[in-house]
């Protein structure tokens, strides 16, 4: 089970893990610099290589990385969506260090624009910072809709997708918290939530999953995160999420608010005392009845 939480970035990496390993977790996110702006510290070679080691020897599941939240791809100022093309450019070629990551974005607000020109705005963006050769899978997250936010409907997710030249090179993250307060009732529909997003976006483009409580009900368009079963979300439907076939094998990142590291030590020790043993045969065991299946239709 791949499951750690946001956590500072101020240590660097070798930081990261440390922090990441002292609370039971194999992921991590952080932010790629000040989550309000601002330029992002220079890249340690020996740190970079030393995380990396770690991350091989504890078996860590994928980095994700998580731009700025001033980060608007779809203002209606020509220079925060310049800005908002620069930190991408930047942040993609630094993170070409750790092969395999993660890059997490809010999709932006149109502030009055209209859904659709903010969607080609995202697009237009992401087309412009996005390269063939990069290792790095740049996600989408799904939002509250609260204000003019894009992201709020997987629909909205979906029209950025389609219109990037460079479509391969993303994916989605889904924040439980977000689309509870967008809507999509995860507590009672799980399912049902899953196969719209599946229709609308394609569950292969699901690549990570934040995992919060939210303080407001079903549809209130807030975004306030709860710590996990002090929600409206709560525990036992949060539980269903880690534990659903199509999402077990997902990383999974809590996002909820804490004092210190050992708030999310006891989050993630709690989910993963509920993680229920994975259904599906061993791969051993499957191999073994295929090669079976094999040698008898070779008998006959």
């Amino acid at each position: 089970m791949f499951l750690g939480c946001h956590l500072s970035a101020a240590e660097g990496f070798r930081g990261l893990a440390r922090d990441a390993l002292s609370i039971g977790a194999n992921v991590f996110q952080f932010f790629t610099r000040n989550p309000r702006g601002g330029a992002a510290r220079p890249l340690d070679p020996a740190d970079v290589s030393a995380f990396l080691q770690t991350a091989r020897d504890h078996a860590f599941g994928p980095v994700l990385a998580h731009a700025p939240y001033t980060l608007n791809a779809c203002s209606a100022k020509p220079e925060v969506r310049r800005f908002a093309r620069d930190v991408f450019a930047d942040d993609l070629v630094r993170m070409d260090s750790i092969p395999g990551n993660l890059y997490n974005f809010h999709p932006g607000s149109h502030v009055g624009q209209g859904v659709e020109t903010g969607v080609a705005q995202i697009a237009e963006v992401l087309d412009e910072t996005l390269r063939p050769d990069q290792s790095t899978t740049v996600l989408l997250e799904t939002m509250s809709g609260k204000g003019s936010e894009v992201g709020g409907r997987f629909s909205e997710i979906r029209a950025v997708i389609v219109r990037v030249a460079l479509g391969s090179r993303l994916g989605v993250c889904l924040d439980t918290c977000h689309v509870w307060d967008a809507g999509y009732d995860i507590v009672s529909d799980l399912d049902g939530v899953l196969r719209e997003f599946d229709r609308t976006i394609g569950l292969d483009r699901l690549r990570a999953v934040h995992l919060n409580d939210s303080k407001n009900p079903l549809g209130s368009r807030k975004d306030r995160h709860a710590r996990i079963g002090e929600g409206c979300i709560g525990l036992e439907a949060l539980v269903r999420v880690v534990n659903h076939p199509l999402l077990r094998d997902l990383p999974f990142y809590l996002e909820t608010p804490q004092d210190d590291l050992s708030g999310w030590a006891a989050e993630i020790a709690l989910l993963r005392s509920r993680r229920s043993p994975d259904p599906r045969p061993a791969r051993s065991a499957v191999a073994d009845a295929a090669g079976k299946d094999a040698a008898g239709k070779q008998d006959a």
